[in-house]
């Protein structure tokens, strides 16, 4: 099982590096440019055009490393399929956005809508063919023990539950992909997580999948880390979002995934609180949301922040991991 997972690490990364080598320069010539937000930090205006639609590197990378290792595990093909669902999501919006010019890309209900049919797919399939089953696990109250506090809602909870989940999921890391090298470097931290969590369970194809995303991740961080060469655009958020949501219901462990990915959640909340407190009130509780884009205008670099970003990854990692024994 480890030589599986070391397996997809590897050949996801070597092929995600070999597909952006080809990529980045495809995409300049086609003149693929992301637009900058003229709101944002001043220094990011120097970004205006660098290649975005990243994310078909690291989903071409983990397709070759899932199809490779582990297309006899349909847990593991599924959670490809997922991120190769979002993926599409994000493509069409970064597609209407950068060629065809329509500047807010697709509009928001149609990708909610699509969003929510890919998750509720797999809330079928998941009950249907995965035995799933629709009961959750408390954190910290002894998951592989005796005793460990469960509780079933039954099948409408769970459905619209994994929904709420795999958009929670998605929209959270498409709102923390910002800053360059954050988005790419914190999923491969929460990831790599679910991968031991993932062999814990006995969900290998999920195992390897996660493995295959942790070195798509590293192998996009070649042409990503600051200055990047290449943003990962909705095409690449969207579909690691979505695949990490997929996990997580997939390995019983949706009440686990705020924890480990506690980063995105404190982004997407900074968002939330920003806007509710400057229409109750006319004040910003930051000087930008999300949180990344405040401590840029504190004068940190943006190196300094994904390096504090992923310590508190890290953290929230293990702490999320400590969830699956009892306290005490």
């Amino acid at each position: 099982m480890t030589a599986e997972v070391s397996r997809a690490v590897f050949l996801s990364a070597c092929s995600t590096v070999i597909l952006g080598f080809w990529l980045v320069p495809v995409l300049k010539q086609l003149k693929v440019g992301q637009r900058i937000r003229t709101d944002g930090p001043a220094r990011h205006l120097v970004k205006a055009g660098t290649p975005t639609m990243g994310g078909i590197m690291f989903l071409g990378g983990m397709t070759v490393a899932v199809l490779s290792l582990a297309r006899h595990r349909p847990d593991g093909v599924v959670v490809l399929l997922v991120a190769l669902a979002y993926g599409l999501i994000g493509f069409l919006d970064d597609f209407l956005k950068v060629i065809k010019g329509r500047s807010l890309g697709l509009r928001a209900r149609e990708k909610l809508l699509a969003q929510v049919l890919v998750a509720a797919g797999l809330a079928w399939w998941a009950c249907a063919f995965a035995g799933r089953g629709t009961d959750y696990v408390l954190p910290f109250s002894g998951f592989w023990e005796v005793g460990g506090i469960r509780f079933d809602l039954g099948f409408l909870f769970f459905f619209f539950f994994t929904i709420l989940v795999l958009v929670g999921s998605a929209n959270a890391l498409n709102l923390t992909d910002g800053l360059d090298g954050l988005a790419a470097t914190l999923t491969a931290i929460a990831a790599g997580f679910y991968v031991f969590i993932a062999l814990v369970v006995d969900k290998v194809g999920v195992a390897v999948t996660l493995a295959a995303m942790v070195g798509g991740c590293l192998g996009f961080l070649v042409f990503n880390r600051h200055p990047a060469k290449i943003f990962m655009g909705d095409t690449g958020s969207l579909a690691l979002g979505g695949a990490l949501g997929a996990a997580a219901v997939l390995t019983r462990t949706e009440l686990f995934l705020p924890v480990i990915g506690a980063v995105f959640v404190a982004e997407t909340l900074s968002v939330i609180l920003q806007v509710l407190s400057f229409r109750l009130t006319g004040r910003r509780i930051w000087r930008m949301s999300p949180l990344h884009h405040h401590y840029e205008l504190k004068g940190w670099s943006e190196n300094k922040v994904v390096l504090v970003f992923a310590f508190w990854g890290i953290v929230a990692g293990v702490l999320g991991l400590s969830g699956l024994y009892r306290l005490g």
